[in-house]
């Protein structure tokens, strides 16, 4: 199991709380009756905001195995591809 760098953790969790932030100001929106067009463009920056966060984990993830013994050889390429499916 790969352990993620404390300071690609921090990254990942200031990402995500940004995230969390929109998101709420999306349901305010919604709550308020805003128009849908506002509404969908800030839905989509959380998309953004979520799609960034994954990819530098999974990004952060690939790295650590590649410095890890055996480098390219140990990574299970089935799983690193699912990985980045996953996100799309």
């Amino acid at each position: 199991m790969v352990q993620l760098p404390p300071e690609n953790v921090r990254s990942a969790v200031n990402r995500l709380k940004r995230a969390q932030g929109q998101l709420a100001g999306v349901l305010r929106m919604l709550e308020e009756g805003r128009d849908c067009e506002d509404v969908v463009t800030q839905l989509a920056a959380v998309n953004r905001a979520l799609d960034r966060a994954g990819f530098s984990i999974v990004a952060s993830g690939l790295k650590q195995c590649m410095a890890q013994e055996g480098g390219a050889d140990s990574l299970d390429a089935q799983k690193m591809e699912k990985l980045f499916l996953s996100l799309s």
